[in-house]
């Protein structure tokens, strides 16, 4: 845009908000599928095609198997009691309804990087997806520097088993050191950091090679310790096995459900996977399976070893090992949470910088998070100003005073994938079975969909709260009423590629959870959501929305087949 233009734009209230709408609601064009895709920037911006189908699943894997799996198992199962398993059940088949519709969107896009944005770019409107990446990054952000913190601390530990070193190790070194109650000074924490952005400015193939072999590593400790502690189980200690009812069953399955967030990461790594209309939908439900698999592995076993009302909360598989007498196992489950840690924090830091990376090329914020590295073909910017960010966060401030607020982008984002799986479907007709005159087809699914959400929303605040029963069949009543209207009133077609099985009424489904989730988060996570939500309009009503081109040609997408396909 001229500066004459911009000028005029702003010499009327009126013409500001003009202009502002007109951006807000712009779209980004689809571009055609192809089975073998490669992208091209006219500036030479473009990554390399590196990571196979293994690296793939590894990258799920390590993405989401960190501290949780040695962690959150036992925390939860202080009052799910055995039930515990359930919950992780329960959570992975709720995480299994979105990976679907992650996969077929990966496998809609499998050419740029972008992932829950890119989709909401394409599917809704230019705001609505600049609001779901702040949302998601916000989460990415704290998530880091929490990890972090939480990796110096397990190194610290492990230093600590040499004698020369034992209670010699200050706590502002690892973990941490309280000045107030936001402040804690850790100076270990962005060190690990810096280490692991020069891994992933590097190189991706650098990168995913140091992911794969801590990936692999980490999860033969998980088969360890699988394995030697069924040797050790009580089945007497399975009894109850709810000991709280299913109310704390169902509670616990909220709580857990953040343990598998991070298959999305493969989703983002879409510009540098070979085969990503194949690999990526492979990729993302692969690696949540392994996931599942492992995390009810883990909670048989140490439920079976101990009585739930005995498990720690801070180390519950070390001490119930411990317990047994098996104290190698216990130093190997330490090894085995700093390898987690690591791959899952490398994995965050990776997903973020290809984030910035995409609304970079769309000129949402400053080119210069457009910019790949001549030789290296990673995007060496974002990856600085991620890591940046995380060190700054981790040496500084207490993250556990944050931690209220975290999750809020993740089931954001899982809910508006989910949306539009739906809206992509029916987008590419003119007509429904049903139309009515005073609004349009798209007018009515849009209804629907909010409707289906707020009934999630509704239902999740009445459970938490204790109210009536019958007001979570009523708020249930009308969202499948809803799911129903979206099924009748729209005509649907099968994508290209990967198909998510279901539509729209399984996608629905997802929205209804992940809202219903997001109700139980802490108030102070409905206070960022709106806040920072206020914040980006803000930064897109000021920059964004004059800088934006969805079809800029510094970011154009050039398709053709793969040489060995010409060939052929």
């Amino acid at each position: 845009m001229s500066s004459n233009d911009l000028s005029s734009s702003s010499s009327s209230p009126m013409s500001c908000l003009g202009h502002f709408c007109s951006s807000a609601l712009r779209a980004k064009p689809l571009a055609p599928p192809s089975s073998e895709t490669s992208v091209r920037t006219n500036s030479g911006q473009g990554l390399i095609r590196r990571l196979s189908l293994f690296d793939m699943i590894l990258l799920g894997i390590g993405a989401s198997i960190g501290a949780g799996i040695f962690v959150i198992t036992g925390t939860v199962a202080r009052d799910a009691g055995p039930g515990v398993t359930i919950s992780f059940i329960i959570a992975g088949a709720s995480c299994v309804l979105n990976a679907l519709c992650y996969a077929e969107l990966a496998s809609r896009f499998p050419a740029v990087v972008g992932g829950a944005y890119l989709y909401t770019y394409t599917a809704f409107n230019e705001l609505t997806a600049f609001l779901v990446f702040g949302q998601l990054m916000l989460d990415y952000h704290i998530g880091a520097a929490s990890i972090a913190r939480s990796l110096a601390g397990y190194v610290v530990s492990l230093l600590e088993l040499i004698p020369s070193l034992r209670d010699n190790i200050p706590a502002w070194v690892g973990h941490g050191q309280d000045i107030s109650g936001v402040l804690s000074i850790n100076v270990l924490a962005p060190i690990l950091l810096v280490l692991l952005t020069i891994v992933l400015c590097w190189g991706v193939g650098e990168s995913s090679i140091v992911n794969s072999v801590m990936t692999v590593t980490k999860v033969a400790i998980v088969f360890v310790v699988i394995i030697v502690g069924a040797f050790k189980v009580d089945v007497s200690n399975w009894t109850p096995f709810a000991p709280n009812g299913f109310g704390a069953i169902l509670t616990g399955a909220t709580v857990v459900f953040f343990a598998y967030v991070g298959f999305d990461a493969v989703a983002n790594s879409a510009e540098e996977s070979r085969r990503p209309q194949r690999d990526l939908p492979l990729g993302i439900m692969g690696s949540l399976l392994v996931c599942v698999v492992l995390y009810v592995g883990v909670c048989l076993v140490i439920t079976g070893m101990v009585p739930y009302q005995f498990l720690g909360e801070d180390a519950p598989l070390a001490e119930a090992f411990k317990s047994k007498g098996l104290n190698f196992v216990a130093v190997l489950i330490s090894f085995g949470a700093v390898a987690g840690l690591t791959t899952t924090l490398l994995v965050g830091l990776y997903v973020q910088s290809r984030l910035y990376l995409g609304i970079g090329r769309d000129g949402l914020l400053p080119s210069i998070f457009s910019k790949v590295h001549p030789t290296r073909h990673t995007p060496i910017y974002s990856q600085i100003w991620a890591g940046i960010i995380a060190m700054v966060l981790a040496g500084l401030l207490n993250i556990h005073v944050l931690s209220h607020i975290l999750s809020v982008g993740s089931l954001t984002g899982y809910s508006v994938v989910s949306a539009c799986v739906i809206t992509l479907r029916w987008k590419d007709k003119n007509t429904s079975r049903f139309s009515t005159r005073w609004i349009s087809k798209r007018g009515e699914g849009i209804i629907c969909l909010v409707t289906i959400a707020c009934c999630g929303f509704a239902s999740g605040c009445i459970f938490r709260f204790g109210a009536s029963f019958i007001f979570v069949i009523v708020a249930a009543v009308i969202a499948i009423l809803a799911a129903l209207a979206l099924h009748f009133w729209q005509i649907y077609t099968d994508p290209p590629g990967f198909s998510c099985p279901g539509v729209p009424i399984m996608p629905a489904i997802c929205i209804f959870l992940n809202i219903f989730l997001f109700a139980q988060l802490h108030y102070e996570a409905w206070v960022r959501f709106v806040v920072l939500s206020i914040i980006m309009v803000g930064i897109y009503a000021f920059y964004g929305q004059y800088h934006a081109n969805p079809v800029s040609s510094d970011t154009s997408i050039v398709y053709h087949r793969a040489p060995a396909e010409e060939t052929k």
